[in-house]
C-alpha cells in the first residue's frame, strides 16, 4: 500500500485527551434509556447470539456496558494488540530489520548450493510486475555470479518452525488465510489458479505456476453462479478441486495456502535461475530450524535465546517499512503479515517464537493496565479458536494507545467506516460513515469491532462490541444489529 502514514494520520481532526491513570477509573453506565436502546438494537440479532459491549469516554467515563468482563472469541481484533506491540517497538524493530538474502555454497566436492535466507520479510514478491523487493533481483545477483549450480535451499532459520499457531483450525490450512508461517515468505505464501468455465459438461481450464498438482474434478453448468470446493492434505502439493462452475461465470483468480512457504521460495528461485540460463542440477531443499523448549522464555528463566548465526550474503534486498506494513495489516486484515510481526516482535525479544510473542503482549497489557484474566492469545492473527479478551480488555488497550505519541499514527492504520479496509462496505449513510475507525474481526460465529468512534456533538468514543455464538449462516445479520446499535450510540451522544 502505497498511502503514507502521514498521510492517514491527517485524516483525523480530533483531540486526543492525555488522562491520567486515576481519571479512568470505572464510572457510572450511561443512562437506561440508552442502554435499552443499544440492548434493543442487539435484541434484533438471531436468537442465541451473545454480545459484550464497552462504551468510554477518552477519560474513561462508562458510558454503555453490557457483559463487559465475559471473554469472548476475537477474531481479527487480536489484530489490534500485535500491531499495538509493533508500534509501542517500532523504531527498534525498524533498526534490526533485515530483508532477504542469497548466498552461495560450496561444498567439498566444489559444488555450488545456492542458500536463501528469509528474515521475516512479508513482502518478498516473485509478480512479473515487481517492482520493489523482488526475488528477481536476488536471482540476478546469483546469475551475474555463476552459469551452474546443485541445490536451491531455502532457509527459514531466521525462526523457529512453527507454521502455524495452536487453535488454528485444520480446515483452514487449505485456504489462503490459513497459509503457513515462515521466516521466508513468497508471494504472500499463496499458490494462484486461475480458472475459466469450458464448454457445458466439461472441465474448465486451469492456469498455475506447476507448485501444486490439481486434479481438477470441477464441471461447467449453465448459469452465472459457481460452487468450487478445494480439498488438500497438510503438506500435500495435490489440490483437488470439485464443484461446478457456470457458463457464463467470468474468469476467475483463486488462492490457496502453501504449508512450506520456505520449499516454495526456493523453488520459485530455481525457477527464476533457469529462465536466467542458469543450470539447476540439483534438488530443491530446505533448512528448518526446530522448535525447542529453549524457545519458551519461561524454560530459559531469564537466559537469552540462542539465534542461529548468518554467514555474509552475496546480495540482499533492503528492510521494506514496517508501519506501511501495519497499514495493511489492519486495514486488510492480513492474517500472514500480522502473525510475522508478532514473530518479528518475539525475535527482538528471544528466540522469534509464538511463546515469546505471548510474553511480550503480556509486558504491554501490563503497562496499560489490562488484567492478565481478561485476554488470552495463541496466535497474532486471530485465525486461533483459543483466543480470548473481554470487552473492557479491548477498550483498556485502545485506552492506553489514546496517550502514546504515536497513537494518531497507529489510529491511522484502521479501517474507516464506509471509506476502506475492512469497513468500506460498512455504515455507508449514517452519522458514523468517515467517523468511526475500528477494526473488525471475523470467524466461524464470531463477529468483533472495536476502536474509535465520532458522536453527533463531537465527542471521540472508544468502544469494543463482541458477538459469538451467532447461529450458522446468520452472522451477517449479528453484523447489521451491531452497526445499528453504534449508530444509536453516536445519534444519542
Amino acid at each position: 500500500m502505497k498511502t503514507s502514514i502521514k498521510h492517514l494520520a491527517s485524516v483525523f481532526t480530533l483531540t486526543l485527551l492525555l488522562a491520567p491513570a486515576h481519571a479512568r477509573a470505572p464510572a457510572d453506565p450511561a443512562p437506561a434509556p440508552l442502554l435499552t436502546t443499544v440492548e434493543q438494537k442487539l435484541a434484533e440479532a438471531p436468537a442465541g447470539s451473545r454480545f459484550g459491549v464497552l462504551v468510554t469516554t477518552l477519560e474513561g467515563e462508562i458510558l454503555v456496558s453490557i457483559a463487559p468482563d465475559q471473554r469472548f472469541i476475537p477474531a481479527s481484533n487480536t489484530k489490534m494488540f500485535t500491531t499495538a506491540i509493533g508500534y509501542a517497538q517500532l523504531a527498534a524493530l525498524q533498526q534490526a530489520a533485515k530483508g532477504t538474502g542469497v548466498r552461495l555454497e560450496t561444498s567439498t566436492a566444489g559444488a555450488t548450493d545456492v542458500i536463501l535466507h528469509g528474515r521475516g520479510d512479508p513482502l518478498l514478491s516473485s509478480a512479473e510486475d515487481c517492482k520493489t523487493d523482488c526475488l528477481q533481483t536476488l536471482a540476478d545477483a546469483v546469475a551475474a555470479k555463476t552459469r551452474r549450480v546443485r541445490n536451491i535451499v531455502g532457509d527459514d532459520r531466521w525462526l523457529p518452525d512453527e507454521r502455524w499457531s495452536p487453535g488454528m483450525s485444520w480446515n483452514n490450512i487449505v485456504s489462503r488465510y490459513g497459509t503457513g508461517n515462515s521466516a521466508l515468505t513468497l508471494d504472500d505464501n499463496e499458490l494462484v489458479v486461475k480458472l475459466a468455465p469450458g464448454a457445458l459438461g466439461a472441465a474448465p481450464t486451469i492456469q498455475t505456476s506447476g507448485y501444486y498438482s490439481i486434479e481438477n474434478r470441477v464441471t461447467t453448468a449453465a448459469g452465472k453462479e459457481e460452487a468450487i470446493e478445494a480439498d488438500r492434505m497438510p503438506n500435500s502439493r495435490v489440490i483437488r478441486l470439485t464443484g461446478t462452475v457456470g457458463a457464463d461465470v467470468a474468469p476467475l483468480t483463486l488462492r490457496y495456502g502453501i504449508d512450506d512457504p520456505a520449499h516454495y521460495a526456493a523453488w520459485r528461485l530455481g525457477e527464476l535461475l533457469k529462465a536466467r540460463g542458469v543450470k539447476v542440477d540439483g534438488a530443491v531443499g530446505v533448512r528448518h530450524r526446530p522448535l525447542t523448549a529453549a524457545d519458551d522464555p519461561e524454560n530459559r528463566k531469564g537466559a537469552p535465546a540462542t539465534l542461529p548465526t548468518e554467514p555474509a550474503m552475496l546480495a540482499e534486498l533492503p528492510a521494506p517499512p514496517l508501519a506501511e506494513n501495519m497499514v495493511r495489516i489492519n486495514k486488510e486484515s492480513q492474517n500472514l503479515h500480522s502473525e510475522l510481526m508478532l514473530r518479528r516482535v518475539a525475535r527482538h525479544a528471544g528466540s522469534g517464537s509464538i511463546a515469546d510473542g505471548q510474553a511480550v503482549v503480556r509486558q504491554l497489557m501490563t503497562q496499560a493496565g489490562v488484567a492478565e484474566t481478561s485476554y488470552d492469545f495463541s496466535d497474532g492473527s486471530g485465525m486461533s479458536s483459543y483466543n480470548r479478551i473481554s470487552p473492557r480488555a479491548a477498550v483498556g488497550l485502545l485506552s492506553w494507545i489514546a496517550r502514546q505519541p504515536w497513537s494518531m499514527a497507529w489510529r491511522g492504520t484502521l479501517p474507516i467506516a464506509g471509506r476502506d479496509g475492512t469497513l468500506q462496505n460498512r455504515f455507508k449513510g449514517t452519522l458514523l460513515e468517515g467517523k468511526l475507525f475500528a477494526k473488525t474481526g471475523s470467524l466461524d460465529a464470531s463477529r468483533a469491532l472495536s476502536g474509535y468512534l465520532t458522536t453527533r456533538s463531537g465527542r471521540t468514543l472508544i468502544f469494543s462490541v463482541l458477538a459469538n455464538d451467532m447461529p450458522a449462516d446468520t452472522d451477517s445479520q449479528a453484523t447489521a444489529a451491531v452497526d445499528r446499535a453504534l449508530v444509536a450510540i453516536a445519534e444519542a451522544l
